[in-house]
């Protein structure tokens, strides 16, 4: 995921016409086996593939705009969230990496009295959800692996700041959902599971939401032209997810599946 504008490709709509890459500029669209590939490092993104695609094939997704032009889009739905008490779910990426402008939408929906909830990996300056901790009403924070050198080979940080992060989140912010994201032959072993359990029955957490692996993003990855590299990942089972259920449950949490 990317702050930036990206292009998709359609592949099923495309006709093999080669308009894209004969009036591509940057020359970043060649032909294989009659279908366009993009060189995405020369890609400038500047939309002339789509404007002449006939088929539809190619799109760029993304666009600017300001924190009023999302809020008078959240008012729209003001009358949905007042009969079901719901609000606005602010989540990316990492919106916190885009920290001025989530403050103003916050402020926005403090003003309309819409509640707020934002998704965070958690790995950003403290210095941020300090600023920021009393506009949100609900943190969903995700956690995935507790020993540091799993977390650094699947993610490609440290959970180091993570795990601190939400140590001194849970002392001032007292309406956490922890995300737990279970992906089998990964995150889903009974060590990182009580390890998980022991770490947040000392905090003051509200509910750990069990999150099974699904496929969702592959035809996304496909559009991207990237490799889905799990792929070969399969289901959880219910007995497993039961299992994961019950070991959290006996450090006395509030475990739900889903959220």
């Amino acid at each position: 995921q990317t702050d930036k504008q990206e292009m998709i490709f359609w592949e099923d709509r495309c006709i093999g016409c080669a308009l894209c890459s004969i009036n591509c500029p940057s020359g970043a669209i060649s032909m294989k086996d009659g279908k366009p590939v993009t060189n995405r490092n020369e890609c400038i993104m500047c939309g002339k593939c789509s404007r002449i695609c006939p088929a539809r094939a190619r799109e760029i997704m993304g666009s600017k705009v300001s924190a009023d032009d999302v809020i008078k889009e959240i008012e729209k739905d003001l009358i949905f969230y007042e009969e079901s008490g719901g609000g606005a779910t602010f989540s990316g990426g990492e919106p916190l990496s885009q920290s001025e402008f989530l403050g103003a939408l916050l402020d926005g929906c403090k003003e309309k009295k819409i509640h707020t909830a934002v998704d965070t990996s958690g790995y950003i300056p403290w210095k941020i959800l300090e600023r920021l901790n009393s506009k949100i009403d609900l943190f969903l924070y995700d956690l995935k692996i507790m020993d540091d050198k799993r977390h650094k080979k699947y993610t490609g940080v440290s959970n180091k700041l993570i795990l601190e992060n939400l140590k001194k989140l849970s002392l001032v912010h007292h309406n956490i959902f922890i995300r737990f994201p279970i992906i089998p032959g990964i995150n889903d072993d009974d060590q990182n599971i009580r390890e998980m359990g022991e770490f947040l029955s000392s905090l003051k957490i509200a509910q750990i939401n069990l999150l099974p692996y699904h496929f969702m993003g592959i035809d996304k990855y496909k559009r991207l032209e990237r490799i889905y590299k799990l792929a070969d990942i399969h289901s959880l089972s219910k007995e497993k997810l039961s299992d994961i259920s019950t070991i959290l449950r006996n450090f006395n949490l509030k475990v739900k599946l889903g959220g």
